[in-house]
């Protein structure tokens, strides 16, 4: 086997293990897809999934129409993909929200937001800082309220979970 030669690949630490090459992301830095384009989680910060998708309750839709992770207020939300912000205001029920189209014609609404990093007509790309977690609008307590939609009118929604599976993100 021939020495490893030095390797940087955005903050990547190498380890051979086996005879293979391992690239371990420290916590808190881009992935190589992410700088590609690709796709990421929209938070870094310990979460837990507290109300799921479809879920039947006093909603406008009479269920649930995205995820929520409960999450300490302040946390940093960050894009998924890469789009356009269409969206980044106060929203109803929603409380403080950003929209982004994103390249597959999806949009993906980020709710009760407590503060707002990016303003309508802005390019994002996989973990691109949208804002931080709260408890603004119709809120019980600070989360990220996450949903994806077909179409941008309310009512287009689709699972987030599965949306977010089909482009290699797993969230649990």
């Amino acid at each position: 086997m021939t020495a490893l030669k030095e390797l940087t690949l955005l903050g990547t630490v190498p380890t051979v293990v086996a005879s293979a090459l391992v690239l371990t992301v420290p916590q808190g830095t881009a992935s190589a897809a992410e700088a590609a384009g690709g796709w990421t989680r929209p938070l870094t910060a310990p979460y837990y999934i507290s109300s799921s998708y479809g879920v039947q309750g006093d909603w406008a839709a009479g269920r649930h129409t995205g995820v929520d992770f409960a999450v300490a207020s302040g946390a940093r939300v960050r894009s998924v993909g890469s789009g356009t912000v269409v969206l980044a205001r106060r929203s109803g029920a929603y409380g403080k929200a950003v929209t982004v189209r994103m390249r597959d014609g999806h949009y993906i609404v980020y709710g009760h937001l407590s503060k707002i990093s990016v303003k309508p007509g802005r390019k994002v790309g996989a973990g691109t800082r949208l804002g931080s977690s709260g408890a603004s609008g119709r809120a019980s307590g600070p989360h990220l309220h996450f949903e994806v939609r077909k179409a941008r009118g309310y009512g287009n929604d689709i699972n987030p979970l599965r949306y977010l599976s089909r482009h290699g993100v797993h969230m649990k």
